[in-house]
């Protein structure tokens, strides 16, 4: 029986039915913005979890050495069958005529089971390697939690990066997008001048070269986008379909502090990586205690205790021994290994002393390098948007020089080309202000979780980035740069 009332298949009403139904149950699709992702990355990154696995093995062998200082017992125990034959012959002749020779063969044996058992327990009393070993373990450990400190924070830098990169590559996407349309305009209209006969052909093919250089900066841009979403998906082990952008009210302002002596001073007791070649040292000093302590004497209490027994017939009860006492071990020539063993752990402390001074003045040179350039980064951006506004006041006067005749399309194409570079040089601009600020507390040594949320309140998910958002973008995406506001100062 057909149903009182049919649908065609296409109708525009079970479209609609269709449409509100799917509109029900979607769940709602938010961008994933900075600090979701860098919590992505904080659980599922390879880097850092083989740094976390690295540094519980470091805590594993602490326990390890440890336990050369506490009492060591072992124990041994046999069963056995006993199984003995002895067999003998003996030849000989009787003297005088007509002796005769003979031989006799005795044998004996004994067969039986027995047991024993022994117990060995022994302490060290003072053995100085031991102990220097067992302190260098526990440097070992804080030095492996620096280390993992310091992959912490390069993962949260690499994942910023990464964020801004695609933010970067979405931007200058667009200005090439832009750029292509504009140029393809241009084109349109010399070609249409030169069918009427009012340019020469010169003029279209000028055109013609500008549009295709347009159109590979264009393909470029957007490979630089794809790219940039699978170097975030390598760092989290996520994709993305989208992320959100940043607001264009993001405050771009000198660092605080203001003193770039405040950063150094910052950098020398927080950066991990300073505090990393400090606790070397320590571990080497403990490698040339070790190498010393081989000329020391070693102190054990021991106490063995044995016990056999067996079934044979000739014999009862059981056999007992127990001893008990003191054992000392003093080297008194080794081959003359361990007075090399001091020299060669001396050089090495050494050389890591050196390692120390180099990361001080590395990262003193970094900090105040970036503190230098996050300033520059500052009036760079300033300078970029000024340019756009520039850039765009010179497009319009040699449009309406072409029109009127005073300049060439050669003159046009060229100020369409800078319009759209200044727009590029922009983003640029903004977003490499963004990710030295990130570094310059990375190299501080103060980029936490707590940084990236601050960085985060000025994400916005209202207009997503994602590989299929700027297939249509124009003009109307761009137009608007240069005239927007001086963003407000950072409360």
């Amino acid at each position: 029986m057909s149903p009182l009332i049919s649908l065609p298949s296409r109708s525009p009403l079970r479209h609609a039915v269709s449409l509100l139904v799917v509109a029900a149950f979607a769940p709602s699709v938010h961008a994933a913005d900075l600090l979701t992702i860098t919590q992505d990355a904080l659980e599922h990154s390879a880097t850092l979890n083989s740094s976390r696995s690295t540094f519980r093995s470091t805590e594993a062998g602490q326990d390890v050495e440890r336990g050369d200082l506490l009492p060591q017992v072992s124990a041994t125990g046999s069963v056995y069958r006993y199984d003995s034959l002895d067999s003998q012959s003996y030849a000989g002749s009787s003297a005088g005529q007509g002796g005769a020779s003979g031989s006799s063969t005795t044998s004996s044996g004994e067969d039986y089971n027995g047991t024993s058992l022994g117990v060995n327990v022994t302490q060290a009393l003072f053995d100085a390697t031991n102990w220097y070993e067992y302190q260098q373990s526990k440097k070992q450990v804080g030095q492996q939690a620096l280390q993992l400190e310091i992959d912490q924070q390069q993962l949260l830098y690499d994942v910023s990066e990464a964020y801004f990169e695609i933010l970067r590559a979405k931007e200058v996407l667009e200005a090439r997008q832009a750029q292509e349309k504009a140029i393809g305009r241009q084109l349109e209209q010399a070609k249409e001048q030169f069918n009427v006969g009012l340019v020469a052909i010169t003029d279209v093919n000028e055109a013609k070269a500008a549009f295709d250089s347009a159109r590979a900066q264009r393909i470029a841009a957007k490979n630089d986008l794809q790219v940039s979403f699978e170097t975030l998906e390598r760092l989290t082990g996520q994709q993305y379909a989208s992320i959100a952008s940043l607001d264009d009210d993001l405050p771009i302002q000198p660092p605080a502090p203001a003193n770039r002596d405040d950063w150094v001073d910052m950098a020398l007791s927080s950066s991990p990586s300073i505090q990393y070649a400090q606790a070397a040292v320590e571990l080497a000093k403990s490698g040339v205690d070790i190498a010393q302590a081989g000329h020391l004497p070693t102190l054990d209490a021991f106490a063995d205790y044995s016990y056999s027994d067996n079934d044979r017939d000739e014999l009862r009860g059981h056999n007992e021994d127990l001893q008990v006492g003191v054992q000392a071990n003093l080297p008194i020539y080794t081959g003359g290994s361990t007075s090399a063993s001091v020299r060669q752990n001396t050089y090495t402390l050494e050389a890591t002393q050196y390692d120390f001074e180099d990361q001080r003045r590395y990262t003193t040179q970094q900090v105040r390098s970036l503190f230098t350039q996050v300033g520059n980064d500052v009036e760079s951006v300033d300078a970029q948007r000024e340019a756009i506004v520039s850039s765009r006041s010179a497009l319009e006067a040699t449009r309406a020089g072409y029109e009127v005749g005073t300049r060439n399309i050669v003159d046009v194409l060229d100020a369409e080309q800078s319009l759209y570079e200044s727009i590029s040089d922009y983003a640029d601009a903004r977003y490499t202000y963004v990710t030295d600020l990130l570094q310059l507390r990375q190299q501080a040594g103060v980029l936490s979780l707590e940084v990236i949320r601050g960085t985060n309140r000025w994400l916005r998910d209202s207009k997503p980035v994602s590989l299929t958002s700027v297939d249509d973008a124009d003009m109307s995406a761009v137009d608007d740069i240069g005239k927007r506001p001086t963003p407000p100062s950072m409360p």
